[in-house]
């Protein structure tokens, strides 16, 4: 198949296809047409890929996205601006209010709780509060001077996923599932390592929208069996039998229906459903690794909140080794209430709970990649939705800081990033950017870019136009590339 700056051809192909899919469904039962099923998700993976691949080569193979829901404060974690202790309590003034920041003239500066300290041999600042993450430091690579749309977690966190405010598109899991297919056919292409909490949102952030549903995330919980029914209650004879009835239902069903294309991408998830109930079970135990492995993770750690995190981050390396091309790990809610990192108050007590969740498992997670040699082919991501105001109604104990899209943080590691490295910066205060702006758009084509995707040519036709993740936007960001 030619490369297309569209999927007209794709999408033609697959429907002159039909006619020949009905008489294998006919055929021997229904037999033909499932071992035809069992080729689709390879087959389909080879067709994208050759459709999407641009003239570079790829850098990275695999994606793992640690999902900070809520917003860490930037000016507590990686952007130090020790301005903000010598003028805590004072107003911040009109000059630094903004409309899309929680903020008035009235409010005023509040200082980080923690120390900073130059990390490493490239003497990244990085605070107290992520310990573990600052030995890893020269590993990362840390842009400053992210900028977002609105300061509401809803509408950030289906930006930062989907490249849309309002989301109503696929998410960036799906697009890189799409994109590149997985390179286990016993696995989803985007697997979802989820920590019983829904983020602002909702399961939108995840899913596949107008692409095929094969491509949305597949969710693995933390604790028991991780995906439902995953553990066959019939033999394999039966499971056979009534995949053969789901075949002829489906042919039926296809005659009818203007979308042809969604039956496929259906049936392509019973057939992936069914192969994954003996791969799933395997990667997604971890009691074969060595315990020092475990223990590394936190997996033995006496907080269940830290232990689950600990378990997703453990599995997100055993499936990228499986084959799987995006794994996404989301956070915890330690109050079951509130988005994670979202501390309005009790800055210092919530974004402490939140790093001893996940501060070890990550830097365990980059660590473990890279003595493996998998660092160099994995992008590792961490990021929120937004960073926090560096300033608060008034400094009290238990103080907190609101929700900012003026200037925040987020760090890459592996996938030929450079590393040790920060890139932009906010002014003296981390109230707005004043150096290198780069939104969520930037950071979705610089990724794909590192995975050998042209994010401009990487589209789906829907809606009478072509759409891509980053829509009309975006620059791959070549000063952060090795």
């Amino acid at each position: 198949m030619k490369k297309s700056g569209n999927c007209r051809e794709y999408v033609a192909s697959m429907k002159d296809g039909i006619v020949r899919r009905r008489l294998l469904k006919n055929a021997s039962f229904g037999f033909s047409w499932l071992s035809l099923c069992g080729l689709l998700t390879e087959s389909a993976s080879c067709a994208t890929l050759a459709r999407s691949r641009s003239q570079f080569p790829a850098r990275a193979k695999n994606i793992i996205f640690c999902f900070m829901d809520g917003g860490p404060s930037h000016v507590d974690t990686f952007d130090y601006k020790p301005m903000l202790k010598k003028q805590e309590g004072k107003p911040i003034g009109e000059s630094a209010v903004s409309k899309r920041s929680q903020s008035n003239a009235n409010r005023v500066w509040l200082g980080s709780p923690w120390k900073f300290r130059k990390r490493g041999q490239s003497g990244m600042w990085v605070s107290d509060l992520l310990p573990n993450i600052a030995q890893v430091a020269d590993e990362i690579c840390v842009v400053r001077s992210m900028v977002g749309e609105l300061p509401l977690h809803g509408n950030q966190n289906l930006l930062l996923h989907t490249g849309r405010i309002l989301g109503q598109a696929p998410s960036m899991g799906a697009w890189v599932s799409y994109g590149l297919g997985s390179e286990n056919r016993n696995l989803p292409g985007y697997m979802l390592l989820n920590n019983d909490w829904v983020p602002n949102g909702g399961l939108e952030n995840f899913g596949s929208s107008f692409l095929p549903a094969s491509h949305q995330a597949t969710m693995l919980r933390p604790d028991g069996v991780p995906v439902d029914n995953i553990i066959p209650s019939d033999s394999d004879r039966l499971q056979r039998k009534k995949l053969n009835l789901l075949a002829e239902q489906d042919q039926e069903f296809s005659k009818r229906t203007a979308d042809p294309l969604a039956i496929e991408g259906a049936i392509a998830n019973y057939e992936t459903a069914y192969r994954m109930q003996s791969t799933i079970p395997e990667v997604a135990d971890i009691r074969p690794e060595p315990k020092h492995i475990q223990k590394m993770y936190g997996v033995d750690s006496s907080d269940k909140y830290q232990q689950h995190y600990a378990t997703q981050a453990l599995r997100a390396r055993r499936l990228v080794e499986a084959g799987v091309r995006f794994v996404e790990i989301t956070c915890p809610s330690f109050d079951g209430n509130n988005s994670p990192w979202d501390q309005h108050g009790q800055i210092k007590k919530g974004h402490e709970k939140n790093s001893l969740i996940t501060d070890q498992s990550v830097a365990a997670l980059i660590l473990d990649l890279k003595q493996r040699g998998l660092l160099d082919e994995t992008i590792v991501i961490w990021a929120g939705e937004m960073g926090r105001t560096p300033h608060t109604p008034k400094v009290t104990p238990t103080c907190g800081r609101d929700h900012h899209v003026n200037g925040y943080s987020l760090f890459i590691a592996g996938g030929g990033f450079k590393a040790g490295m920060t890139f932009g910066s906010t002014d003296e205060f981390g109230n707005s950017v004043v150096e290198n702006r780069v939104d969520i758009h930037d950071i979705h084509a610089t990724i794909l870019h590192q995975m050998g995707i042209n994010h401009e040519t990487l589209t789906y036709r829907y809606g009478g136009r072509d759409n891509r993740l980053t829509d009309v936007h975006g620059r791959v960001i070549s000063e952060i590339l090795a």
